[in-house]
């Protein structure tokens, strides 16, 4: 066994490797097994194993096998057999299977992926039929591969106890198409620049600019207003204010900055989403500069190498919150920050892993992948969340609030019920999923579809839109709690804008009930249990951006006042 090292030069008759990656059914893309878990034959060459090149590769099902097909760089082969299979009563109701459910397979090339069709049945779906004749049409450019093109010929009636010869051709020809450009053909630009995806665009920043006025006009306007009567009750004598209007946000200004209930868990939340918001700023970024989608499992693995590198963030924010909310079991909470989001992820991805081994299937996240991913939760994650937390507390952990919190907590009056926080925490979602709607249309169409998402600069903006939303919503949202003498304001910012993760995940349920074929076990458990994950992980990014700003708001407008 050897290993092969891929070249993207070739010289004229250098081996050119024809790899065999999954096959499965065409609704269901994340089911997939290996090419040759179908009775499939290979062809005679000697095996070349495969290693996965990336942590990504290996956790998105990549099993490369070599095809054993004799390709040689500019040496064209005619219809040639390369192997026959005998196909008794199991290996034919395996192919009948796959033809039922529509299977299809994928195939590499100097890393071009290929798809083809492993059969068809006839109108009446009693005979079916196998495709045995795999047509490759390369295209070259110098000494480069540019294009590759699969046709299925050979349409073989499966009838048990015969036997069918495999055959396959290969044809060179010149191209112009230059090697930077040769996944262009896999770019779907109708789809992801449709007038609708423009939009929709458009529509949200229509959203954005109506927020910011809104939130411009509280700012502005009400509180001027507000000032100007605090400041006229300054002059009162004390009858006067007592007999005066004792209402709005001033007069809980001694338990604004009350620390927040449970704030070990909610310190953490806050952390881990200021960690998943860089995270997402920067591999959009790095996408957008480099081309992720050209390479098998490099846009995860980028992803998984700036949530580690990261940590100091969530360490910081997370670490810095807790000891200006009093907190003295920092260690404890570094350990719930550093672990919570890679807890949640790992825990899901085990459990699907568990029926992706039941189904024999691709996914089957290897062991050793595994040892690789708690190695980096705990050499990688846990000692740089540690720096950040250190400094966090040491450079701005002190609670410098501009007011002094009062020894006893003031009661809360009562309220009109759409003023209650759970009423508000269940309305705050709305708008920013509003925002995102559609995009998530297309990065659910890139993921759980046949479609390469490419177009980051979209995603970019809808991201800058969705944090102004958030941000706008939320600090309405407060204003509107602290005017109705409620100061239970962290976690009512928090969970207003976290909300939009349940509007997410509702919409996930119409998308695969409406605009997907997929069926199964293991692929309606793959999609929930990876739904739920990016939901929350989503909300959890959205909480913790509405709570930044809105504490930006808090502290600005409790600075501007004079208190006694």
């Amino acid at each position: 066994m050897t290993k092969l090292v891929l070249t993207l030069q070739y010289t004229d008759k250098e081996e050119v490797v024809l790899w065999m990656n999954t096959v499965g059914p065409y609704h269901n893309r994340q089911e997939t097994y290996k090419y040759f878990s179908l009775p499939f034959c290979a062809g005679s060459k000697k095996t070349i194993s495969h290693y996965h090149e990336t942590l990504g590769e290996a956790l998105q099902g990549v099993e490369l096998e070599f095809s054993g097909l004799d390709i040689k760089f500019k040496d064209e082969v005619m219809q040639t057999t390369y192997c026959e299979i005998d196909l008794d009563k199991a290996k034919r109701d395996a192919f009948v299977y796959a033809i039922k459910n529509h299977y299809w397979y994928q195939m590499y090339i100097d890393d071009l992926p290929i798809w083809g069709i492993v059969g068809e049945a006839d109108e009446n779906g009693e005979d079916h039929y196998l495709w045995t004749y795999k047509k490759l049409e390369i295209g070259f450019n110098g000494n480069r591969i540019v294009d590759v093109n699969l046709t299925s010929e050979g349409k073989v009636r499966l009838v048990p106890n015969t036997r069918i010869a495999m055959s396959y051709s290969v044809k060179w020809k010149k191209s112009d198409v230059k090697f930077e450009d040769r996944f262009d053909k896999y770019l779907d630009p109708s789809f992801f620049q449709h007038r609708i995806h423009w939009f929709s665009i458009f529509n949200s920043f229509m959203m954005v600019i109506f927020l910011v006025g809104l939130v411009s006009m509280i700012l502005m306007r009400t509180l001027r207003k507000d000032y100007a009567r605090y400041s006229k009750e300054e002059e009162m004598d004390d009858m006067d204010r007592d007999l005066g209007d004792e209402y709005g946000w001033k007069q809980v200004h001694g338990d604004v900055f009350r620390p927040s209930s449970h704030p070990l868990i909610f310190s953490s939340l806050i952390g881990s989403g200021c960690q998943i918001f860089s995270v997402s700023l920067i591999v959009i970024i790095v996408a957008m500069v480099e081309d992720l989608y050209t390479e098998r499992g490099s846009m995860l693995s980028t992803a998984i190498f700036v949530y580690a590198a990261t940590s100091p963030v969530n360490g910081y924010f997370g670490g810095s919150l807790y000891a200006k909310q009093g907190g003295r079991r920092w260690i404890k909470q570094m350990f719930i920050g550093a672990f919570m989001i890679p807890a949640m992820v790992c825990g899901t991805a085990f459990f699907i892993n568990f029926i992706a081994i039941y189904y024999h299937a691709s996914r089957a996240i290897p062991f050793g992948t595994m040892v690789a991913v708690c190695c980096i939760c705990f050499f990688v994650i846990l000692p740089l969340n540690l720096v950040g937390t250190i400094l966090g507390r040491n450079l701005s952990g002190q609670p410098n609030f501009p007011c002094r919190v009062n020894a006893v907590p003031r009661p809360i009056p009562e309220k009109k019920w759409f003023m209650e926080p759970a009423v508000i925490v269940c309305l705050g979602g709305i708008l920013p999923f509003g925002s995102i709607f559609i995009e998530m249309y297309f990065i659910f169409t890139s993921f759980w579809a046949y479609k390469i998402y490419y177009v980051y600069g979209f995603m970019m903006l809808v991201l800058v839109i969705l944090c102004i939303v958030t941000v706008c919503v939320t600090i309405v949202c407060t204003y509107f709690l602290l005017n109705a003498e409620d100061y239970r304001w962290q976690w009512t910012s928090f969970l207003s804008a976290a909300s939009t993760a349940v509007y997410v995940y509702m919409y996930s349920f119409y998308y695969y009930f409406f605009k997907t074929k997929m069926y199964g076990l293991f692929q309606t458990s793959f999609y929930f249990g990876y739904m739920a994950v990016f939901s929350t992980a989503l909300g959890i990014m959205c909480g913790a951006v509405g709570y930044m700003g809105t504490s930006a708001f808090v502290r600005k407008i409790y600075t501007n006042v004079k208190i006694d």
